[in-house]
Parts: structure tokens; C-alpha cells; sequence
């Protein structure tokens, strides 16, 4: 029998996918060590379950004691999942700018977390790493993991995840591609491949507002260089110990926008619904096509589940504020047609009133307003059903004997898709407010005249 003893023995040995549609272009092979198959659905698994190894055996952690750490998310869920094995608490200190899922998913396996803000100084006592170093003293038979300096960090992919894309390849890999972190998952895996072939080339995907490239390229850290980015589980304002920056090659950079779209793209043309590091870590990939050949074979790694960022860059809304995602929505149908004000009609009104207004305006949905508020809807084909069911002119009835159920209301940018899944048999119009609190409408005939702009 195959049995596992606890969920720890599944960390590890996850797949290589090659990648079909995104590098069709490509001259060489594309393929992808997708590490969401680890147990805590991230690459994070290998690196957590090593250092809590590592500080048993050392002394550090002992029965009932507590683990603290700074993370944005997968490395707590990593330890979390140790911890529930081994019998350890869990203290974790995070950014505001994480996904609410991560906060949710690393409660749900019994860990305490605190929220710091992300634009502060590293070591401004309110950062998550301060407030991590602050609990570790202060709590007793206590230990910080500190992935960032810790070096069985990268330790745990010296050990594991190099070897494995060594065999997986037959030894046959020629470029490394993974987004620049903690330093532990892109150092560890180098230092091994390295070894076996030291022409490997090893390419960091990093983000803007980060000081790692300008690092890499000059041994200079430029506060300068950090600003605030969006971008998730990559990038630092300080230089980590996990970090030998001779067993890599290079550093690219690409921008929030770009990594976002990019790990849309891997969902809907791969199938791979990742992080927002494995979009980033294909874009920056592409823009260094050029320097690729016929017989490369180049793994790029990515880290984590698309799960942990459904409200952010897998979400219209957030892409959209954001200026990330160019899609149709309701304000470009209202603006492209131009602004006309809404038709409305009382529910005192008769039924012939409204035929006659639907027939001055050319329109078949009108909402019905009482003391400025929607309580309803009257439509053409509506007064059609009933004319048929009751076999009588019904012309003179009052709007409110006759009255449909009001049109959905939607933000005003609302992308053309959802408003699509809105408007059916029975609801044939859409309603949303603008700036100004005037309220506009949108219907299945302006949906359809959208799609052919």
C-alpha cells in the first residue's frame, strides 16, 4: 500500500507542464515546475517544513512551542500545516496589501495573524518584520523563522527542488527563470544546478520598486529605487541573506500591470491558474526572448495557486481601478451611444402612457419611478404576455396593476460580460448610477451594437 503518514510526505515532486500557446513563438522549449501541486498549493511548502527541521534539530523550537514569522502568505501556510503535524502555535505577521484569502486560508489552519501596513521602513517598529522580531522576544519558547535571512531556506531547494528539475530534464535544462523573493527558492535551486552544469543560466524575474535589480547590477542598495507596487510574493526593499547573487545570471524587471495580465493569460490559454509571481515570471520571461536559442529548454517556476488572488487579479473590479484590464463596460456603452436622460415613467400612469413614450423614444424598458426611487419596470414584450393572457385591451390599466420586477442595478463599471449574464428573457435591461447620481440604462440591443464597435 501507497499511504502517506501526514500531509508532510506530499511536499515535493511536483509536475513539469510545457507550456503550449503563451511561447508558441518561442524557438525553444517552455516548461513549467508548478508548485501550487505542493500540499499548501505553493513552492513555500519545501522551504517551511526545512527550517522548523532545521531549528528542532538545533534546539530553537521546542514541544509546544510557538512559531512566528513575517509572510505574505504562502510561507505562513507552509509552517501552518507543520505546525498542526508537530503540535506547534502559530503567530503570523503580514502586509495590508495581501489578499484577503491568504489572511482567511492561514486562519482556517489555526494561526493568529496580525496586519501591519506595507508602506512603511523595514525596520519601522510598525512593519511586519519588526512586529515579527518584537513577538519572538517578547513571547516564550518562542522561534522566528526569519525566512529572509534564515538559510535553511535555501537549504530546502538545494535539497529538493533543484535536484528535481535536474531529473526531470535529464540534465538537459539550460535556463532557470524565477521570480527574485526571499532569495531562497531562485539561490537554493541555482547553487544545485549550478554545480551539475555551470553553464546553466539562471534569470531573476523581479518587480518595479524593488531595489533587488539596481542590487544585482551594481552591489549598491538605492532606497530610491522603492515605491509602492501591487504586485504579490516577489520583490524586496532590503537585500535578504538567503541571497548569492554570483550563481545568478540576470535580472529583469517587469511592471504590476504586466505580471497581472500575464497570469490571466496562463488561466485561460494553459489551463495553469496561478499567482501573480508566475505571471510575472513568464512576462519577464518574454521580454528576454531574444536571448533565447533552438535547443533551449527553459523551466520557469511558478509559485503558487491562482486561489489566493481571486479578489484581486483574477477580479474585473480591481484589475479595472487599477488601469490593468482594457474591457467594454457600462460606462462605454452609455458614453458611445451618447448620454441621453432615462426615460422613466409613475406607477399612476396608464398602460397606454407608456406605449406612447416607448413609441416616441424607440425603446422597449422603462423603469418606473416613484418619488424618485425604482420600484419597478414595464416592458414591451410584458404588456405583450399580458394582453395575450388576459385577451383584453389593456391600455387603461394603471403601470402599477401591470408592474415587472425593477432591473438589476450594477456599478457604473460594470464590464459588458457581467451585464451580458444580467439580462435574460425575463429581465431585458440593466440599470446603473453615474458620478452624478443620475441614473442610466442599458439594454440587450445596446449590448449587441457594442460588440460591433
Amino acid at each position: 500500500m501507497n499511504i502517506k503518514n501526514n500531509i508532510l510526505e506530499t511536499i515535493g515532486n511536483t509536475p513539469l507542464i510545457r507550456l503550449n500557446k503563451i511561447t508558441k513563438d518561442f524557438p525553444c522549449t517552455v516548461l513549467a515546475k508548478v508548485e501550487y501541486f505542493n500540499p499548501g498549493n505553493s513552492v513555500k511548502d519545501r522551504m517551511a517544513v526545512k527550517m522548523i527541521e532545521v531549528a528542532e534539530k538545533e534546539g530553537k523550537l521546542k514541544p509546544g512551542g510557538t512559531i512566528i514569522e513575517g509572510t505574505s502568505g504562502n510561507t505562513g501556510m507552509g509552517l501552518a500545516l507543520a505546525a498542526c503535524v508537530k503540535g506547534y502555535k502559530c503567530i503570523f505577521a503580514t502586509t495590508d496589501k495581501q489578499s484577503k484569502e491568504k489572511v482567511d486560508i492561514l486562519k482556517s489552519v489555526g494561526a493568529e495573524v496580525i496586519v501591519c501596513p506595507t508602506n512603511v521602513e523595514p525596520d519601522d517598529p510598525r512593519s511586519y518584520y519588526s512586529i515579527a522580531a518584537r513577538l519572538a522576544k517578547e513571547i516564550p519558547n518562542s522561534f522566528h523563522c526569519n525566512q529572509y535571512d534564515n538559510l535553511a531556506n535555501r537549504q530546502a531547494h538545494y535539497e529538493s527542488t533543484g535536484p528535481e528539475i535536474w531529473e526531470q530534464t535529464d540534465g538537459k535544462i539550460t535556463h532557470l527563470v524565477c521570480t527574485a523573493g526571499t532569495g531562497g527558492t531562485i539561490t537554493g535551486t541555482a547553487m544545485y544546478l549550478k554545480e551539475k552544469n555551470p553553464n546553466i543560466k539562471i534569470w531573476a524575474i523581479d518587480v518595479y520598486g524593488s531595489l533587488l535589480t539596481k542590487y544585482f547590477r551594481t552591489g549598491e542598495i538605492d532606497m530610491n529605487e522603492v515605491h509602492p507596487y501591487v504586485s504579490e510574493g516577489f520583490g524586496e526593499d532590503f537585500v535578504p541573506k538567503n541571497y548569492d547573487m554570483s550563481v545568478i545570471d540576470y535580472f529583469e524587471q517587469v511592471t504590476d500591470k504586466d505580471g497581472a495580465i500575464m497570469a490571466r493569460r496562463l488561466a485561460k490559454e494553459e489551463g495553469l491558474f496561478c499567482g501573480y509571481s508566475a505571471g510575472s515570471c513568464i512576462q519577464g520571461l518574454i521580454q528576454l526572448k531574444s536571448k533565447l536559442k533552438k535547443d533551449d529548454l527553459v523551466v520557469c517556476i511558478f509559485h503558487d495557486h491562482g486561489s489566493r488572488y481571486v479578489a484581486k487579479i483574477y477580479n474585473d473590479q480591481w484589475m479595472m481601478e487599477r488601469g490593468f484590464l482594457d474591457v467594454k463596460t457600462f460606462r462605454d456603452i452609455v458614453s458611445g451611444r451618447g448620454v441621453k436622460k432615462l426615460v422613466t415613467i409613475e406607477p399612476g400612469s396608464t398602460v397606454g402612457d407608456a406605449v406612447d413614450l416607448m413609441k416616441q423614444f424607440n425603446i422597449e424598458n422603462i423603469p418606473v419611478l416613484k418619488e424618485g426611487n425604482i420600484i419597478g419596470a414595464i416592458s414591451e414584450s410584458g404588456l405583450f404576455s399580458k394582453m395575450l393572457g388576459n385577451g383584453q385591451d389593456i391600455k387603461q390599466k394603471k403601470i402599477n396593476d401591470v408592474l415587472e420586477p425593477a432591473y438589476p442595478i450594477v456599478a457604473f463599471d460594470t464590464p459588458v460580460e457581467r451585464i451580458s449574464a444580467l439580462i435574460n428573457k425575463e429581465n431585458g435591461a440593466v440599470l446603473a448610477k453615474d458620478d452624478s447620481g443620475d441614473y442610466h440604462i442599458v439594454t440587450k440591443y445596446d449590448v449587441i451594437q457594442s460588440l460591433r464597435k
